[in-house]
């Protein structure tokens, strides 16, 4: 170890530093490991230093910390990690190194920078990188190279983190993720500060008991944010949903014949399904609900009664006639009125409001391909 300059000896003198400086040039790991133990001691021991004593101490530290093995390495980490005034040199060398070292000091360490994080997610492993996804306050530039460079395991742990900050871009980019796995549909669906738009995105992938969160939310939302949430939303909706059925311009003719008579009513839809009118079905349902055709094929596709119950209850359609549709799609369903009764229980509880509220961030997707 490189002996302490004369400049150096002079600031400590008077404290028992220099004594334990000179300790470090024994040979024995055992009394390494005393003194570098002893150091910290000295240093957490409730005085205060200056900045030049701070930076000696963080000095002597790394260099002593660098021979010792793990376990001391670790336990150095966790009695600096929560130390607001831990040498910052020190503090820097224990972040990268292994995580059972780095772990306390990336959750906890205010000492580290916005700069230092930066550093170490994009460069260290997926450990770190839920480390730092854990901390009290996670900024957007840090959050946003964790989502990027982050797998599921880490993401969900920065989603699930209220004290992690995440740009629009980012939130964007980790809900079009959450999508695709279950593991991360609970943890983007319950993040308070997730935009509402893609809180509703989450809606036709998620298990009901998420499905009602989002309806409760969309149901206390303050209209002023509901605007802003729908504005934001439709800046983003993609048009392109794939090709139409090549019979959509006959039924949509058709449909708007009927429309224009006054003669489109919800019982028209039941004649569609029973002579299997599926594209006319679409279309006269989507004209109803005001939706685009893409999210009625969706919902139909999927058989998803949830959200076609959201789209007849603000429609004001007739339950007995919801019930009839949720029969008809039902199909080949082994038990098709058992299931459609327990549909028409939710039909009655659900409020026309919240159906309404939800419908008008499907209904984006129609505002972007009009615009």
């Amino acid at each position: 170890m490189t002996e302490p300059s004369a400049e150096e000896r002079a600031i400590i003198m008077g404290s028992r530093l220099p004594d334990l400086i000179a300790l470090a040039n024994e040979a024995s790991s055992e009394k390494r490991r005393l003194l570098l133990r002893e150091l910290t001691d000295h240093f957490l021991g409730g005085v205060e230093h200056s900045v030049t004593e701070t930076e000696l101490y963080g000095s002597v530290l790394e260099t002593l910390s660098e021979e010792m093995e793990t376990a001391v390495r670790a336990e150095l980490a966790a009695r600096f990690a929560e130390a607001p005034n831990a040498p910052a040199s020190l503090i820097r060398r224990l972040a990268e190194d292994q995580i059972d070292v780095a772990g306390p000091v990336l959750r906890a360490s205010t000492v580290l920078t916005d700069a230092d994080l930066i550093d170490v997610v994009s460069r260290q492993g997926q450990d770190h990188m839920r480390a730092v996804s854990g901390r009290t306050e996670v900024s957007e530039a840090v959050s946003e190279i964790i989502v990027e460079r982050g797998d599921d395991h880490t993401l969900g742990v920065l989603l699930r983190n209220d004290g992690a900050q995440l740009s629009r871009a980012a939130s964007e980019t980790a809900v079009e993720r959450a999508k695709n796995n279950p593991d991360l549909h609970a943890p983007a669906v319950e993040r308070k500060s997730l935009p509402a738009d893609l809180l509703n995105d989450m809606y036709f992938v998620v298990e009901a008991r998420l499905r009602h969160q989002i309806l409760e939310q969309n149901a206390q939302m303050d209209p002023d944010l509901l605007e802003a949430a729908l504005a934001a939303g439709r800046a983003r909706v993609a048009t392109d949903d794939g090709a139409l059925p090549a019979d959509y311009a006959e039924s949509l003719a058709y449909v708007d014949e009927l429309h224009a008579a006054n003669q489109l009513t919800p019982q028209v839809l039941i004649r569609f399904l029973r002579s299997k009118g599926r594209t006319a079905f679409l279309v006269a349902l989507s004209r109803l609900s005001d939706v685009d055709f893409h999210t009625a094929r969706n919902i139909v596709d999927r058989r998803d009664l949830d959200a076609l119950s959201i789209i007849c209850k603000a429609a004001d359609i007739d339950r007995a006639i919801f019930l009839t549709y949720a029969v008809s799609l039902l199909g080949g369903d082994s038990n098709p009125m058992g299931r459609a009764a327990a549909y028409g229980r939710m039909y009655s509880e659900l409020t026309r409001d919240a159906a309404q509220r939800t419908l008008r961030f499907w209904r984006m997707r129609r505002v972007a391909q009009a615009a």
